[in-house]
């Protein structure tokens, strides 16, 4: 039998030094952020609900094919959020919308790009308004995080209808300028000349800072025109809020229904393996679809596909190119 006992100079296994925090409650994990997800197609509900109860931090807590599901579900379950199609049968996302958003944030999750449904929507409590195709899968989850903060979200064609009725809800005439606005001669304070000619500095004090204000000439303007001008939101960091022309017209390419679809989720950024999933389709079948796709739109890559489809690509509303 071995010696338990060590003899001098063996070599001792070392402990591991003993944590001084291990009494110390560990951290509490974060309460998983509750959806419910209202769409009459039950393809989108199934897609919507696999990409999003995929998250860690997520889950889908009911499912809805019209607005009375959706508000009879946000009353069971007090979600955190509701995604909620526009067009449904029964009632419709539009007139449930006023009685979801005193239970919970509402984020518009719909193919419905018209201006008025849009600022509709807005003007009944949405707390965002997302176009399929516009956005990615990523998106769609920030998104959802982002409304639970009050954060609100818009797709390109949201954005750019939300900027029309701002630019429409301005007065029918803009008022004057006060008088020598942008000009030199109000710039006295600083050190600049009231000169005749406004770009032309005089002698400054000692310690003057020196500021040139030249001249601006305001193009005219009128409500008509204003309404008129293109949207154009600024570019955002993830690209959310730029505006875009109009849809093309995507009759010509002559797509199925499932191939449609299959273009709506390339546009959006998804792989085949997630467009298989939300499809419930092999990606085989997936491979096949976008094959023909792809010789329809005349492109040989997903980038030029999804820009024709979307109506970026150069001379895109023109033809095929």
């Amino acid at each position: 039998m071995p010696d338990p006992t060590p003899h001098p100079g063996s070599q001792q296994p070392l402990q591991p030094p003993l944590n001084p925090f291990g009494d110390f409650p560990s951290a509490p994990r974060a309460a998983a952020l509750r959806v419910v997800v209202a769409d009459d197609n039950p393809v989108v509900r199934a897609g919507l609900t696999a990409l999003l109860s995929g998250r860690e931090d997520i889950t889908v807590v009911a499912e809805a094919a019209d607005g009375r599901e959706a508000y009879e579900a946000a009353r069971q379950h007090h979600p955190d959020v509701v995604l909620l199609d526009v067009r449904m049968p029964g009632v419709d996302g539009i007139s449930a919308l006023p009685y979801l958003v005193q239970i919970a944030p509402v984020v518009m999750l719909t193919y419905s790009r018209e201006s008025e449904i849009v600022q509709e929507a807005l003007r009944r409590g949405a707390g965002g308004y997302l176009v399929h195709g516009e956005f990615t899968a990523n998106q769609l989850v920030e998104a959802v995080r982002d409304i639970k903060e009050g954060r609100a979200h818009f797709t390109p064609t949201a954005a750019g209808a939300l900027l029309t009725q701002l630019r429409q809800s301005q007065a029918p005439e803009p008022r004057p300028l006060p008088e020598g606005l942008g000009q030199a001669a109000s710039a006295t304070a600083y050190g600049i000349s009231n000169s005749a000619h406004p770009h032309t500095q005089a002698q400054q004090p000692p310690g003057a800072v020196d500021f040139a204000l030249p001249r601006i000439a305001s193009p005219p303007v009128s409500s008509q025109n204003l309404s008129q001008v293109q949207p154009d939101v600024g570019q955002s960091s993830s690209g959310w809020a730029s505006g875009r022309p109009a849809a093309p017209d995507r009759s010509r390419f002559q797509l199925s229904t499932r191939e449609v679809e299959i273009m709506d989720h390339i546009a959006s950024g998804m792989t085949n393996q997630q467009i298989a999933a939300t499809c419930f389709i092999s990606e085989k079948t997936v491979k096949n679809h976008i094959n023909r796709i792809f010789a329809k739109l005349h492109s040989t890559s997903r980038s030029e596909a999804a820009a024709k489809w979307l109506g970026t690509a150069p001379n895109s509303h023109r033809g095929l190119g």
